[in-house]
């Protein structure tokens, strides 16, 4: 039972040995055809000469840029997002502005929003009407592109408020409900909605047609894939069955060098060129 979705890597959270410049051309060296990335500059409002470098760098590496996040906070210090921010809304405004223009000129289509954590002195409900205008506003730059923004679910901070996909489509839901837009998908981080506890399997059977992106790292542990003990060849598959056809992401920690931790994935399965069923004989089970 061998899935024949693409795989991209994440760059923000692999290749971490190099610069962010160096690391879409370590992707393609590597193997891949396709990079995603959080946000990749320190600020949420860059100077144009750091936005050009980044596009330079992935545009000369020959690789597809597949996924990008809006402006998340400070990710070391524990920021989970800006967009249910209310002191922070102008910088997540601007930060749509950057990314749309980056996906423009890449040719990206999934943007991701992280949607915050709760924010101390503030109630969950004016957090909530925030992050329902930030959407709104975010999903009508990127329809311009035929874009998708993504809400994701997450683990690891007890502070952020979407654990499950129920609850990523709640927030999907309520934007659809108030405003006239209809381009938000879930990330379904296969690893995050396992360690919190979702019904991974009944998530794909219900709700394949509302997700937009996946990502997938092993637990325990957030490594790579063979690492732990999740089934993520029989969801990707059931994934592929239920229509999905989109990238796969790898958002894992590398348990020793990213080059090591790729060792799993076949470097003749690294390419698109290998999806859509032509199979290199001799893939085990466990070569996802």
């Amino acid at each position: 039972m061998t899935h024949s979705l693409p795989y991209d890597v994440n760059a923000s959270i692999l290749f971490t040995e190099l610069p962010v410049l160096q690391r879409p051309a370590a992707v393609k060296q590597a193997g891949f055809d396709a990079v995603e990335f959080w946000w990749p500059f320190a600020q949420s409002v860059p100077r144009d000469s750091e936005v050009d470098l980044f596009v330079r760098s992935v545009a000369d590496a020959g690789v597809k840029l597949v996924g990008l996040n809006f402006a998340a906070g400070d990710m070391p210090a524990g920021e989970r997002g800006l967009v249910s921010w209310p002191a922070r809304a102008q910088e997540f405004v601007d930060s749509v502005d950057i990314a749309v223009a980056i996906a423009e000129q890449l040719g990206c289509r999934s943007l991701n929003a992280l949607y915050g954590n709760r924010v101390a002195g503030v109630e969950g409900e004016e957090q909530d009407d925030v992050a329902v205008a930030n959407l709104v506003l975010a999903a009508r730059a990127v329809e311009k592109l035929g874009g998708t923004v993504l809400v994701e679910p997450i683990s690891g901070s007890d502070a952020y408020p979407l654990r499950t996909a129920a609850d990523a489509l709640a927030v999907i839901d309520r934007v659809h409900a108030e405003a006239s837009v209809d381009n938000l998908a879930v990330l379904a981080d296969l690893y995050h909605m396992a360690v919190n506890g979702d019904d991974v399997g009944a998530v794909i059977a219900t709700h394949a047609s509302r997700i937009g992106h996946v990502q997938i790292a092993d637990a325990p542990g957030r490594h790579e894939p063979g690492s732990g003990d999740l089934p993520l060849e029989h969801q990707l598959h059931a994934l592929e069955q239920a229509g999905y056809s989109g990238w796969v992401g790898l958002e894992y920690k590398p348990q020793t060098t990213t080059l090591a931790s790729l060792d799993w994935l076949p470097r003749e399965r690294r390419s698109r060129r290998w999806a859509g069923g032509t199979r290199t004989a001799g893939l085990t089970e466990r070569t996802i």
